[in-house]
């Protein structure tokens, strides 16, 4: 799991940049695709827009983490197994006598 959350993330981050850039720069209101006025919302508009820029990024971050040379990569395994997942508290075990 920690592989996936190693493209997802920095692509969810990269994509809410690239949203705010582009949307700061252009109105939905007069965005155009293939010619014709988008008649969406805003709020349609801006998720669409986000979803789409968090896919390039999404494929941006794996083309990365492929390309990434194999000792880098075992480096990155080794040093997340070292780590305790500090988001998510291990489970107590029952004793014996819990029951």
């Amino acid at each position: 799991m920690k592989h996936v959350i190693w493209v997802l993330w920095p692509a969810f981050i990269a994509a809410g940049i690239a949203e705010t850039i582009f949307f700061t720069m252009i109105d939905p209101a007069q965005l155009y695709l293939f010619g014709e006025l988008v008649e969406w919302s805003a709020t349609a508009t801006y998720s669409t827009g986000f979803f789409l820029f968090w896919l390039v990024c999404i494929g941006s971050s794996m083309m990365t983490y492929a390309m990434m040379p194999e000792i880098a990569k075992a480096a990155l395994r080794k040093a997340a197994n070292e780590r305790e997942d500090l988001a998510r508290p291990r489970r107590r075990e029952p004793a014996v006598n819990d029951r």
